[in-house]
């Protein structure tokens, strides 16, 4: 009597498998912040002494086509920014851990192979939104206020969380390419113009024609644009496509990064050599 080959586990139980090792990979990520809180106040260093440079120093000198105030104009800016820059703390926890041999025990252990990312990401998100409560009591501190609806409030907020969450994947998938801490350290060349060459600071309609549009059409600059309007903060709309359909690409831009990234971020964990 030949042996009977045992039963594939099934679809509920292989998701159920993949969703407990991928919150015991975020729990662990997000012990470390338990017990060196620090790093916390270390990522949200930039972005705090950014609100008070251009909030203070230039701010006087900054002008918002339209009129309002520069505060105003600025901080849904400096909240984008935080969760845009936010991909590369994800990029180098994740090249620390593949340095150290954490990435080498997880892959030898019976575990899902999704959950690294998947564990990455989810202990990322709920960084991210520590991270932007605090920088929004620091905005409110210096006088900023959010005059939309409180739906619209917390639409703005939802959308800066989709955006962090889409470039968590990248941060993931950068992560388990580049070989060394200090590699990842250079990519801080990429990610400043990801934000600077955007509306974050000042309106594309300022810059020279071709710098504008390439700023307009930064994926950043849609979540800008699209909190500014819920908000109820100034906006200033140089009048493109991309501008006035902001609210529809804050959405679009992100799930088109998260559904190319999360899979290749899977793929190549899948695809490290043994």
């Amino acid at each position: 009597m030949s042996a009977t080959a045992p039963a594939a586990p099934a679809a509920g139980s292989r998701l159920s498998w993949a969703a407990a090792d991928g919150w015991n990979v975020a729990r662990r990520s997000l012990t470390h912040y338990q017990r060196q809180p620090s790093l916390i106040v270390w990522q949200l260093g930039f972005p705090i002494v950014s609100v008070l440079l251009y909030g203070f120093v230039f701010g006087a000198a900054m002008v918002v086509p339209g009129g309002g105030d520069y505060k105003d104009f600025l901080m849904p800016g400096m909240f984008a920014s935080t969760m845009a820059f936010g991909f590369m703390n994800t990029c180098v926890a994740m090249v620390n851990d593949a340095s150290k041999g954490v990435i080498d025990r997880f892959r030898s252990m019976p575990m899902s192979t999704s959950a690294v990312a998947t564990g990455r990401g989810l202990a990322d998100l709920v960084i991210a939104a520590a991270e932007l409560t605090i920088l929004v009591a620091t905005a409110l501190a210096i006088g900023w206020r959010a005059d939309g609806s409180l739906a619209e409030t917390l639409t703005a907020f939802a959308l800066l969380l989709l955006l962090r969450f889409s470039l968590i994947w990248v941060g993931v998938w950068l992560g388990l390419l580049i070989p060394t801490p200090e590699g990842a350290g250079g990519l801080y060349a990429v990610a400043f113009p990801l934000t600077m060459i955007s509306s974050i600071f000042v309106a594309p309609s300022l810059m020279p024609d071709w710098l504008g549009t390439v700023a307009a059409w930064n994926p950043v600059s849609s979540t800008v644009t699209a909190t500014r309007e819920l908000f109820g903060n100034p906006v200033a709309s140089g009048g493109s496509w991309v501008e006035e359909n902001a609210l529809l690409m804050a959405v679009v831009w992100p799930l088109l990064v998260t559904a190319v990234f999360l899979p290749l971020a899977v793929r190549r964990f899948r695809g490290l050599s043994r």
